[in-house]
């Protein structure tokens, strides 16, 4: 999965197409990921120690990431990620745009 934990992320299709936001969270075994504001669904809580008042809950539901695309910092684009390797051997994440090549973050 190419898209990581706090990558600003456009949305392809759907509700929120078109809307900018942060991913907070990535299940990658499962293909999706949570992003900041979208997708909202509704959670019926009964009280417990956390929550002493119960109720409906509202809260980010999960999105499948094919509807989504990584944003370049640099070139405040849509793109895809690719991969390279840095001489000192680390694997880095970068901006396929032919004009841009920006390193978007390090690979441990």
């Amino acid at each position: 999965m190419r898209v990581v934990k706090n990558d600003t992320v456009k949305i392809l299709s759907g509700k929120y197409k078109g809307k900018e936001a942060k991913v907070l969270k990535t299940f990658p075994k499962e293909e999706k990921v949570i992003i900041e504001g979208v997708n909202i669904i509704k959670r019926h809580t009964r009280p417990s120690q956390q929550n002493q008042q119960g109720g409906i809950i509202e809260k980010e539901g999960p999105v499948h990431v094919s509807k989504v695309m990584v944003v370049c910092d640099k070139c405040n684009r849509p793109t895809r990620v690719g991969h390279k390797y840095l001489e000192d051997g680390s694997k880095v994440r970068v901006c396929k745009h032919s004009d841009c090549g920006e390193i978007l973050t390090v690979k441990a």
